[in-house]
């Protein structure tokens, strides 16, 4: 392994220059173009002061040079891979200190790689700088990104910090190229800003129904569930779930704050009046910085026309926020629904109740999904829910035949993607069965793949996907799916799936601590989820809090007064058969029946 000081002195070469190893570092600005729209001036003056008194004297002390600037980055070379990645962090650092004081953030990517450049007097150049270039637009906004290369010269330093982000395909290679992350200084204010600048980002509010009790909102929820499911499927548009922003039905339309809390430039709002068989939907689309409505519109019909209604609406939408994208691409990435307004109706009922987790209303939902298939046979999402209700009646511990209900989820997946194959449901629930009841992990992340591509701001996908990770040992990568569905989905009224699911990565990753203030949170927010409280039960267990865990070791028995350690433990899905034996070991110290 090559030494993390100096790489190599220059040599001579054939074409006349000289030809060397070198650290290179290659720095953007994120949403570059959206800042200098909004203020130019300012801007530019304040990537000036940033050049002057934080990079360039920066490089100069860990013994660089900045070979030269652009409107919007800076190229560097440094002696060694340590000091471009010391640097890289001076500087993010700094950079995070001066920018989170202003209303529009200047955010770097800095990407590092080692190595050969040939020079001239002014500039380097060769493949080394190319694809340092490249890698960069793989960077996390306030981050880093290594080179493989890069990466084996500092893992001494900064390996443990590290997260291995695979083989990425660079622009104009054909071979693929590993690359890991150290991630940067980070606050909330500038992760909200960087979601908004890097892409078009678009939050759908609650529709207002007039005239109807709250109880039966759920109409003008499934109309905005859908028309999210249509802007989630693209990958140019960064789409806020529905579920978190359910909790802006109650409060007036503060759109500067619900765009600064949610991270978004554009808001769509809306009202539903129904009366009868009529219907009369009117949307407006605003901007949330500038306030400026950006386009209106007022449909009207009979309820059979409502999903041409949700077309026009999303397609428009689209077109107005992201010019790029055409009215084709909506149609050809919507997903597959009925044309049933009945159908559709029973499938928002049991959507609405399936994770109450009380045995009545939970029961109701099978119901409600049931009658929705009757109603129409090829509508694919009420099979999948159907899948997700068999699920989770076997992880709260009601089932009465397990192998019954793990057939049940497996046969209605397999049914809604026969009907959709996009079906991000049907997909992710797929994967998570192959993960936890036949151990096929390569069969799982294969679907969990497919679904994500099919739906990139899918929080679902994301989420269900982070357990398969644990369950392999890779903690830090379940974590890491975990932080995308809250990140896609902040306030949702769901969220306690997705704190169980960052307490065990916490777990997996020996990190007790963490994996109790994260189940600690899911109970909170959900305190009959008894996947939860098993892991939660485990965690304080191995963290020494032994009487909160026998505590919360009764809660679990009161919900599932049938659980016994060995029988739940010893058919875990953890490949590993030590992490069996370590879950064991921690549920019976917390006093649970063997």
């Amino acid at each position: 392994m090559p030494a993390a000081s100096s790489i190599s002195a220059g040599t001579p070469t054939d074409s006349g220059g000289p030809r060397r190893l070198a650290a290179i570092a290659f720095a953007d600005i994120a949403g570059y173009s959206i800042l200098m729209s909004e203020d130019e001036t300012g801007t530019h003056q304040r990537w000036m002061a940033l050049l002057a008194n934080i990079i360039r004297p920066g490089a100069e002390r860990h013994r660089g040079r900045i070979v030269k600037s652009t409107g919007d980055g800076v190229l560097a070379e440094f002696p060694s891979a340590l000091d471009a990645v010391e640097w890289a962090r001076e500087v993010q650092e700094a950079v995070h200190r001066k920018e989170t004081t202003q209303d529009s953030l200047i955010a770097l990517r800095i990407a590092v790689h080692v190595g050969e450049v040939m020079t001239t007097p002014d500039d380097i150049y060769g493949d080394g700088v190319n694809i340092a270039a490249r890698l960069q637009e793989y960077g996390e906004p306030g981050g880093i990104i290594l080179s493989e290369v890069a990466y084996n010269f500092v893992r001494g330093v900064y390996g443990p910090q590290a997260r291995d982000l695979g083989y990425l395909h660079l622009k104009n290679f054909t071979r693929r190229f590993r690359a890991y992350a150290l991630a940067g200084p980070r606050s909330s204010a500038w992760t909200r800003r960087w979601s908004r600048a890097s892409r078009p980002s678009i939050a759908v509010l609650p529709f207002v129904e007039q005239g109807v009790p709250v109880e039966q909102t759920y109409f003008g929820d499934g109309i905005v569930e859908d028309i999210i499911g249509a802007l989630a499927s693209l990958q140019d548009v960064f789409v806020i779930s529905r579920n978190s922003t359910l909790k802006y039905r109650d409060r007036s339309a503060d759109l500067p704050l619900i765009g600064n809390e949610l991270g978004v430039r554009y808001i769509l709002s809306g009202r539903i009046l129904r009366s009868n068989d009529r219907i009369r939907i009117s949307a407006e689309l605003a901007d949330a910085q500038t306030l400026g409505v950006l386009w209106t519109d007022r449909v009207g019909g009979d309820v059979a026309e409502l999903f041409a209604v949700q077309d026009r609406l999303t397609e428009r939408v689209i077109q107005t926020i992201a010019p790029n994208i055409y009215g084709a691409e909506v149609r050809r990435v919507a997903r597959t629904r009925t044309e049933n307004f009945d159908a559709y109706d029973y499938m928002l009922r049991g959507l609405d109740l399936i994770y109450r987790l009380t045995p009545e209303e939970f029961n109701q939902a099978q119901v409600m999904f049931q009658k929705s298939i009757e109603v129409d046979d090829g509508y694919a999402t009420p099979y999948a829910l159907t899948a997700l209700w068999h699920s989770i009646r076997v992880n709260q511990g009601w089932s009465p035949d397990q192998r019954q209900d793990f057939a049940a989820v497996d046969r209605f997946a397999t049914v809604a993607l026969e009907r959709d194959p996009l079906n991000v449901w049907a997909l992710s629930l797929s994967g998570h069965l192959r993960a936890l009841l036949f151990r096929d992990f390569e069969g799982a992340i294969s679907l969990f793949d497919r679904a994500i591509y099919a739906s990139p701001n899918s929080t679902f996908a994301w989420a269900r996907s982070s357990p398969t990770f644990c369950y392999l040992g890779d903690g830090a990568e379940a974590q890491r799916r975990a932080e995308e569905a809250i990140r896609l989905s902040p306030f949702d009224p769901q969220i306690f799936f997705t704190h169980t699911a960052l307490g065990h990565a916490a777990y997996v990753q020996g990190n007790y601590e963490n994996a109790v203030v994260w189940g600690r949170q899911a109970h909170a927010e959900n305190p009959r989820y008894t996947a939860n409280l098993r892991l939660f039960v485990a965690s304080l267990a191995a963290s020494g809090a032994l009487e909160e865990a026998r505590h919360i070791g009764g809660v679990l028995l009161q919900l599932d007064p049938d659980f016994h350690v060995r029988k739940f433990s010893e058919s875990y899905a953890y490949r590993d058969p030590d992490r069996r034996a370590k879950l064991t070991q921690h549920l019976l110290l917390a006093g649970l029946p063997e």
